[in-house]
């Protein structure tokens, strides 16, 4: 919100400089982005008189024109305006001077004729060309003739008044006005400001019923209210105000249009402006039905959704309510009868009509961030009094009224005890109420504390912590005592599931993989791969683009997302990791998702460097298990790691997928992802894990992994067996461990073969098994019986054959 110095003195009485002002409004109410004067870095810019112009004997663009600057003699300046005249004063940039960009202008040669100066268009001095009224945007501007002959032309563009731009946060909404800002220095400088409430100067001749009529909705509108003015004559505004719309950064249009504008910043409601003659019918504001399109001011086309809130006539919208109006209703100079509106809008509905068809204006921001319902109908008479002082015109009597709001305006109660209890101040209850009373809050005693009621243009306001806040602004954040804490201090401990995430990251940069970090947003397509439980999605009421739309609930999309990203910039060899949270909802209905930690990796290409004396190989299922495996080992979890080969997963290879459970529980899966997966994103053969971290978080674990080595000897056996082809090592290991005894301390497997010699349908596996006795010297015969029993127990289990 560009805030003019000038404007604002016109209500309060402020001697300070304008950088002093908008330090203490950023100390106080809201950040100031910059405080500046247009006219800075300018030097010797002069309104001139053009006396004659002739053409430039070497140019069929270029004229040669003969302007009194207000000294002795006129300069002879070379223009290619196409809009330069004779007897027009102008912008002139006098020998030696600056203009916009720092540019300095000297005495030249234009095609053999000496040139005194230049004549300027309004861009060139530094304003921008969004603002340049459109009767000057491609040539010079001309002032009227009422201007000083050789006066530097600053203060009449309105370049000597220092601008402050407030950067409004979402919650003040209210400061999106001058009259809102007004209100705020008032307080803060504990001065009255003089704002009085128009009354339109009505004609009785005229029924505004007889003119038009509107209906509304009012869960769309709140607010909505019409005025008729008739027989108008459009044209530019006068200077005056299209010096107050540029400086706020709009760029004037008619007198009729500037208006609106002007009331837009003055009081920060929207209006919107008919050509009455154009609209079919009466109005009505109601949903846009399915198929209906319009073509907005900008003159682009937009197909409308039936969530977008349009003003239309009898046969189509004439408007995007609270955005931008119709192409088919603009006021132009034709314009005789004018419909002026003033409404309030749905502000959520608002905001996403404004997102869907990229339409962000300066009303639909104010109609997003609130509208005071006190000043609707002030804003539409005072407007409608300007279009008619400024182009004439007859106001009709009476206002249409589809939709009226006036809230109740809330009161809250809060103590003197309270309020220096959160601040840290020693405020009387007198000096409490006196800060409110500057802020307009009407206050009364009640017990041994206040009842303030808030005005309706201080929507943001409604509980004590809201004026607490209010309290500490007016009495100044650099009043508050400062304190040092307080009480013994504490060390900081991280908590146990910390200690584990924390160890789980360098578990995995230790075994070879790089952290990664990606988007807790998703598409619903991604969101729904590698599920490990039944799950609804979580979608976000507003995303922002398509791509981040929904929550994950899982974190292997965006690992494949990321090894996308470094195949498409030629890295081959990838192998990533992610610790994060996903999403998981059990029902459609259920309000707030459930939050898990999990943890993955990935792995494609290498997962060794090469080198001359490294023999690499790609990786495959049995590396990304070992690093699984070896992982769950270093956390120290409890119990027996088991892989159970699975199909359930359709984003994983059927063929080479496990289930990892831990006593039980099911913790992850570890595979390759399916072939159709990776060229779905583009990717080459890849590998892939993902484990629920909060399952491991919650199992037993040991703390002190270490074992001492034992000072006796081990023994060691080995078994070579035959079995059906479908029996698996861990039927065969879980045999051993349970008959191989109390000694048996290692089972290594260290052969497989099913070729030549060995039976169809039969595999031999060969095995070496470690038997340690920390305690003393183990015999023999005791390992002998025990390895026995082995033997015995896997010919009668599992009908193998001991080779």
């Amino acid at each position: 919100m560009k805030v003019s110095y000038k404007w604002l003195k016109q209500y309060l009485d402020l001697n300070m400089p304008a950088k002093d002002l908008g330090e203490k409004i950023e100390r106080t109410a809201v950040e100031v982005d910059s405080v500046d004067v247009a006219q800075t870095g300018l030097k010797k810019l002069v309104i001139g008189h053009i006396l004659s112009m002739k053409d430039h004997p070497e140019s069929d663009h270029l004229h040669i024109c003969e302007v009194d600057v207000g000294e002795d003699q006129p300069l002879q300046i070379v223009c290619g305006a196409p809009n330069v005249a004779a007897d027009q004063k102008v912008i002139v940039a006098l020998p030696g001077s600056r203009i916009g960009g720092n540019v300095k202008i000297k005495r030249s040669k234009m095609r053999g004729v000496e040139s005194e100066g230049m004549i300027c268009a309004l861009d060139e001095i530094g304003f921008s060309k969004d603002v340049v009224p459109k009767e000057w945007a491609d040539g010079i501007y001309v002032f009227d003739d009422s201007v000083p002959v050789g006066e530097p032309v600053y203060h009449y563009l309105g370049m000597d008044d220092p601008i402050i731009d407030l950067d409004v946060t979402p919650n003040r909404g209210d400061m999106l006005s001058i009259l809102g800002t007004v209100h705020e220095l008032a307080a803060i400088y504990d001065q009255h400001a003089d704002i009085k409430t128009p009354v339109a100067n009505e004609d009785s001749q005229i029924d505004v019923n007889q003119e038009i009529s509107a209906t509304a909705d009012s869960s769309l509108a709140k607010t909505y209210k019409l005025r008729v003015i008739k027989g108008v004559k459009v044209a530019p505004s006068p200077s005056w105000l299209q010096i107050t719309l540029w400086n706020a950064g709009v760029r004037p249009i008619n007198n009729v249009v500037d208006v609106t504008n002007y009331i837009l910043l003055k009081y920060g409601q929207p209006l919107h402006s008919f050509d009455q003659d154009k609209i079919d019918g009466n109005i009505q504001v109601r949903l846009a039905q399915q198929g209906e399109k319009i073509t907005t001011l900008d003159e682009e086309d937009h197909e409308l959704s039936t969530n977008d809130i349009v003003i239309a006539d009898n046969d189509h919208p004439i408007a995007i309510a609270g955005v931008m109006g119709g192409f088919n209703t603009q006021i132009d100079d034709q314009t005789t009868s004018v419909v002026l509106e003033s409404a309030i809008f749905d502000s959520i509905r608002i905001r996403k009509t404004a997102q869907r068809h990229v339409l962000h204006s300066e009303a639909s921001q104010r109609f997003e961030r609130g509208i005071n319902p006190d000043t609707v109908e002030a804003a539409i008479d005072e407007a409608a009094n300007m279009i008619q002082t400024l182009a004439g015109g007859k106001i009709a009597t009476g206002i249409v009224t589809a939709a009226d709001y006036h809230p109740e305006l809330p009161t809250i109660f809060m103590t003197a005890e309270r309020t220096n209890h959160v601040l840290g101040t020693k405020l009387t209850l007198a000096e409490i109420k006196k800060i409110f009373d500057r802020l307009g809050f009407t206050s009364e005693d009640h017990e041994d504390g206040l009842n303030v009621t808030i005005p309706a243009r201080r929507w943001d306001i409604h509980i004590d912590a809201d004026l607490f806040e209010e309290v500490a602004r007016i009495y100044g954040y650099d009043k508050l005592p400062a304190t040092l804490p307080t009480g013994r201090q504490t060390i900081g401990v991280l908590t146990q599931p910390q200690k584990v995430q924390r160890a789980s990251r360098q578990i995995l940069e230790g075994l070879g993989l790089t952290q990664a970090i990606s988007y807790s947003l998703t598409t619903e397509s991604k969101a729904k791969m590698f599920l490990m439980r039944q799950s609804e999605v979580t979608k976000l009421l507003s995303p922002m683009t398509q791509d981040h739309a929904v929550l994950r609930m899982n974190l292997l999309s965006g690992l494949l997302d990321d090894v996308a990203y470094n195949h498409a910039h030629k890295v081959n060899d990838v192998a990533l990791y992610e610790s994060g949270r996903v999403f998981y909802k059990d029902n459609i209905d259920q309000v707030r998702p459930e939050e898990v930690e999990h943890i993955a990796g990935v792995i494609t290409g290498n997962f060794d460097n090469p080198a001359w004396n490294n023999h690499i190989n790609p990786v495959d299922f049995y590396q990304m298990k070992g690093i699984v495996n070896q992982f769950l080992i270093n956390l120290g979890i409890n119990g027996d790691i088991e892989y159970t080969a699975t199909d359930q997963y359709s984003d994983m290879h059927p063929g080479r997928t496990a289930n990892i459970s831990i006593h039980g529980h099911y913790v992850g899966f570890v595979g390759q992802v399916h072939p159709k997966v990776t060229k779905q994103f583009k990717i080459k053969e890849t590998y892939a894990f993902e484990l629920n971290l909060q399952e491991l978080i919650d199992l037993p674990k040991n703390d002190d992994q270490y074992q001492p080595i034992s000072k006796y000897p081990s023994i060691k056996r080995d078994i070579s067996i035959v079995v059906d082809r479908q029996i698996t090592n861990d039927q065969i290991l879980a045999v051993m461990k349970k008959r191989g005894g109390a000694y048996l301390s290692d089972i290594q497997l260290f052969d497989v073969y099913d070729g030549k010699n060995v039976p169809d349908g039969k595999k031999s596996m060969a095995y070496s098994l470690t038997y340690v006795n920390p305690r003393d010297t183990l015999k023999d015969e005791v390992v002998t019986t025990a390895f026995e029993k082995i033997k015995k127990r896997l010919t009668d289990d599992l009908k193998a054959e001991i080779r």
